[in-house]
C-alpha cells in the first residue's frame, strides 16, 4: 500500500489518472482519517493552504484555492442562464458549489444530493468557510443517490451542477451518456447543465468521448477551464450543456457589474474571465473541434 502521509507530507501517487505524476503538500495535522460507507476521507491541516479535503487519496478541495473552482463552476451556468429560480447540486459535499448558487438573487430554491453524508459532516466541522450554507431556508440538502433523485422530478430544474470526483470509485457513472441523458430530462426546457470536465493536458481523450455523447444530447455544448494550483496540471474544466439552442457559454447572458461582483464576494469570476475560460489552448481546440466535427458528420 502506497505510503500517502511520508514525513509531512500528503502526495497524491499510484493514479491512473495522473500517471508519472504526484501532486504534493507538506502538512502540520491530520484532522480526521476516516473510511465511510463510499471512499477515504482525510482532512489535512496543511503547512500553505489551510485545511484540505482529500478523498480515496485525492485532493478535493484546499481553503486557498477552492474558490476558482467552485466560483467558475457556479457562475458560468448561472450568468448564461436568463432566469435560474431552481438549481439542483450533485455531488458537491464540501458546500463550496451551494454557497456559490445561493449568492444569486433569481433562486428561489436549490436542492443538493450528496451520496456520503460523511463528507458533509467532517466539512461543516474543519471547512466552516466552505460549507456554511448547508442549513439556508432556500436549501434543500439529501443524503442519497442523485441517479435516483432525478428519474422522480423531471423537467424541474434551471441549472443542474454536477460537482464529482474523478471518474473512478462512486464518481465514474457520472461521467457516461446515461447520466447526462437523465440530466436533461430533470432540466426544464432551456436549463442548462455544468460538470466537473476534467484536464486537458492529463484527460483529453476523456473529454473529447463526453462532448460527443454530449452533442447526441443536447444542441449547445461547450468545454471552458480554470486554473487552481492543487488539481492535477493546475487546471480542470467544466462542460456545458443547454437544451437551448440559442445558448452562448462564451457571452455571459447577464453580466455581472462591479457592485454584483463585490456584494457576491467574487475572487475569482468575472465578465472577462468567463469569456476568457473558452480560449483554448491550440492542441485542445484542435482535438475537441475534431469531436465536434466528427459529431457533425455521424448525424448528417
Amino acid at each position: 500500500m502506497v505510503d500517502r502521509l511520508a514525513k509531512g507530507w500528503f502526495s497524491e501517487v499510484s493514479s491512473e489518472m495522473w500517471p508519472g505524476q504526484a501532486m504534493s503538500l507538506a502538512y502540520e495535522e491530520i484532522l480526521e482519517d476516516v473510511q465511510s460507507d463510499f471512499q477515504h476521507v482525510q482532512i489535512l491541516k496543511t503547512k500553505t493552504y489551510g485545511n484540505a479535503l482529500c478523498l480515496d487519496g485525492v485532493i478535493q478541495i484546499t481553503e486557498r484555492d477552492e474558490f476558482s473552482y467552485q466560483e467558475m463552476m457556479v457562475h458560468v451556468p448561472m450568468f448564461s442562464h436568463p432566469n435560474p429560480e431552481h438549481v439542483l447540486i450533485i455531488g458537491g459535499g464540501d458546500g463550496g458549489v451551494l454557497r456559490e448558487v445561493l449568492k444569486h438573487p433569481a433562486l428561489k430554491s436549490v436542492t443538493q444530493c450528496e451520496i456520503d453524508g460523511t463528507v458533509i459532516e467532517l466539512c461543516k466541522k474543519h471547512l466552516p468557510s466552505i460549507a456554511q450554507s448547508f442549513h439556508h431556508p432556500k436549501a434543500n440538502v439529501i443524503v442519497g443517490d442523485g441517479f435516483e433523485y432525478m428519474k422522480q422530478h423531471q423537467q424541474e430544474f434551471d441549472v443542474i451542477i454536477t460537482d464529482s470526483s474523478d471518474p473512478i470509485g462512486p464518481a465514474s457513472s457520472l461521467f457516461e451518456k446515461e447520466y447526462y441523458s437523465l440530466v436533461r430530462s430533470a432540466l426544464r426546457d432551456g436549463g442548462i447543465m455544468c460538470a466537473q470536465g476534467e484536464c486537458i493536458w492529463l484527460h483529453l481523450d476523456l473529454i473529447k468521448s463526453m462532448q460527443e455523447f454530449s452533442r447526441t444530447l443536447y444542441p449547445v455544448v461547450d468545454y471552458g477551464y480554470l486554473t487552481i494550483p492543487t488539481y492535477p496540471s493546475g487546471q480542470i474544466g467544466f462542460i456545458l450543456c443547454s437544451k437551448n439552442s440559442e445558448t452562448n457559454f462564451r457571452v455571459p447572458l447577464r453580466r455581472a457589474s462591479s457592485e454584483d461582483m463585490r456584494n457576491m464576494h467574487l475572487r475569482y469570476y468575472n465578465p472577462d474571465i468567463h469569456s476568457a475560460s473558452f480560449v483554448l489552448p491550440q492542441f485542445a481546440r484542435l482535438a475537441l473541434e475534431e469531436a465536434e466535427a466528427s459529431t457533425t458528420s455521424a448525424s448528417a
